[in-house]
């Protein structure tokens, strides 16, 4: 089975209930690609008002933006996995970088969150990527492979069904600069190439690599294009509707 083109925008902490509902309309009733799966990182807040309005047919899931590590217990404004998939959320993103510099996740916290998840029955967005620093020194390769390493690596091939991976140049967050489709295409391949020596090339070609750093409707079909680019992980450009319709589908 061919890996899916994925379009996941990631609202952050973004938008209230009733402008997350407007912005979903939009993507429901615009004309986009249906061989396309979009899926939307919302806040907490958003999920219960979000499956109300978007029906199942129209192919949007939804994302929890994190979750913590334990099934229950006294951590006073965590969300644990169980209660998401209590919720019917399909999916969840962990690891992105915002939380590992923010809130000081490691890789070892991460693989406790990645367990927690796939034992809850969720679907994982797993985030890896590298600062400018680390780019410039030429360790980009090395240092996202001992994230992978460190934390996705533990699960098993039929574990790895669950997961779609997300590239994040650090340097290209929210900054307007963006990795070129040949640095991208590098990176992608090289992270493939970590799954195939790890899992086997049924694995590597199994699994949907997205691209996250500053993707908009002008750079989107450029970066799509790329043999190992299987979508983005969109920021900004996720919270303008009729951008991230563009977007969908640029493949």
């Amino acid at each position: 089975m061919a890996r899916k083109n994925v379009a996941a925008g990631n609202w952050k902490m973004n938008t209230t209930i009733s402008q997350g509902i407007e912005l979903a309309q939009t993507l429901t009733s615009a004309e986009r690609d249906k061989n396309t799966l979009v899926i939307l990182a919302v806040p907490f807040t958003h999920i219960f008002p979000l499956q109300k309005k978007i029906k199942a047919s129209s192919k949007i899931q939804l994302a929890a933006q994190n979750c913590h590590h334990k099934t229950s217990g006294a951590y006073t404004g965590e969300i644990s996995p169980a209660m998401l998939a209590d919720m019917k959320v399909p999916y969840v993103v962990l690891g992105h970088s915002e939380r590992r510099e923010y809130n000081h996740e490691d890789n070892a916290l991460l693989a406790a969150k990645l367990r927690a998840a796939l034992d809850a029955g969720l679907k994982v967005i797993f985030c890896c990527g590298e600062a400018l620093e680390i780019r410039k020194a030429g360790k980009h390769v090395g240092h996202v492979k001992t994230q992978l390493i460190e934390s996705l690596f533990q699960l098993d091939a039929q574990e790895m069904k669950s997961i779609i991976i997300a590239y994040e140049p650090i340097w290209a967050i929210g900054t307007g600069e963006t990795a070129s489709p040949a640095q991208a295409q590098e990176m992608h391949a090289a992270i493939r190439n970590m799954l195939q020596k790890k899992y086997g090339k049924r694995v590597a070609d199994n699994t949907s690599i997205l691209y996250g750093g500053s993707v908009n409707g002008g750079n989107a079909k450029e970066l799509f294009s790329q043999a190992d680019v299987d979508g983005g992980l969109v920021g900004g450009a996720s919270l303008k509707g009729q951008e991230f319709v563009q977007i969908i589908n640029a493949f």
